[in-house]
């Protein structure tokens, strides 16, 4: 609704007048003469029809009025204050926006964020997906981390991290009716699939880690399916089953104890993650801060 608000000019002239009880030192701090804030105090109390200051010979004093004005007025203008600041500090905001697959971007970059800031306060970083199916482009971003095999020319290619494929599953089910404590037990159990990287040829899944544990008998067909990472592992933190987990997905839930790795068979997987960058991240400090934040991170990953 239509607000009828005086003057911004007298409003802001009575209140640092009712601070100062001076029309004088109110002028002082505007800038302005004092008979200019007089001014605008006089056509304030015209404007509300009240009497907002008794004029004294030595100074002033507040009417009731007055004083009942002024606390909401000086709040009202320091929260002014502080949004025009906040507006201010756009032009000086930096953005940097980083591409990652969802699951590496949930489980692994997101919780180390936070550091990052407190360490470059200055520099925003937007996180954006990087579906594994999706065709390449650097329209959209400064820096992209890729999991899926491909020859990018004109790009700066870095190896970030690689991993290994392993069982991971709840404590509570490492004991019970069915406890894991042999890859065979796993017949007794739902399997989760995590099918977010069948675009990248032998993807991890739980025949290749059977038969690599020289273990038959468990029907890999059966269990829950998950196109993302992160569900998957969510899935078996809820105790629903047991998920592949790989080395830098699954690091914070083993460390945190909400997972736990009930055999020691492992193999490595056939993908490595890899940091894309052009000639952006040498000329610009900013993406290159980012891009050496994200190198420093992931020679601290699991291997």
């Amino acid at each position: 609704m239509p607000r009828d608000l005086p003057p911004l000019n007298a409003l802001r002239a009575f209140e640092a007048a009712a601070r100062h009880l001076s029309f004088t030192k109110a002028a002082e701090e505007l800038l302005v003469t004092p008979a200019a804030v007089s001014q605008q105090v006089k056509l304030l109390e015209g404007k509300l029809g009240v009497a907002l200051f008794q004029r004294l010979n030595r100074g002033l004093l507040l009417t009731d009025a007055g004083r009942s004005g002024l606390p909401g007025l000086s709040d009202s203008f320091e929260r002014l204050a502080d949004s025009v600041h906040r507006l201010r500090g756009w032009k000086d905001r930096v953005i940097v926006t980083v591409r990652v697959p969802p699951s590496l971007g949930v489980k692994w970059l997101v919780p180390r964020l936070v550091a990052f800031h407190a360490a470059q306060p200055e520099i925003d970083v937007r996180i954006s997906i990087a579906e594994p199916s999706a065709g390449f482009t650097w329209t959209d971003c400064e820096l992209e981390v890729r999991n899926v095999p491909g020859h990018y020319a004109g790009l700066k290619v870095e190896r970030l991290m690689s991993e290994e494929i392993f069982p991971v599953c709840s404590p509570r089910l490492m004991k019970g009716r069915s406890p894991l404590r042999a890859p065979a037990d796993l017949a007794d159990h739902t399997l989760i699939h995590d099918e977010s990287l069948r675009v990248i040829e032998d993807f991890p899944t739980w025949q290749r880690w059977l038969d690599v544990a020289g273990v038959s008998g468990v029907d890999v067909t059966r269990g829950l399916h998950f196109s993302y990472s992160s569900m998957a592992i969510d899935a078996a933190i809820a105790g629903d089953g047991v998920a592949l987990g790989r080395t830098v997905i699954v690091a914070d839930d083993l460390a945190a104890g909400r997972l736990v790795r009930p055999f020691d068979v492992k193999y490595p997987a056939r993908f490595h993650y890899h940091l894309l960058s052009d000639r952006r991240a040498n000329q610009e400090p900013n993406i290159r801060a980012v891009r050496d934040w994200l190198l420093a991170i992931a020679q601290q990953a699991p291997s």
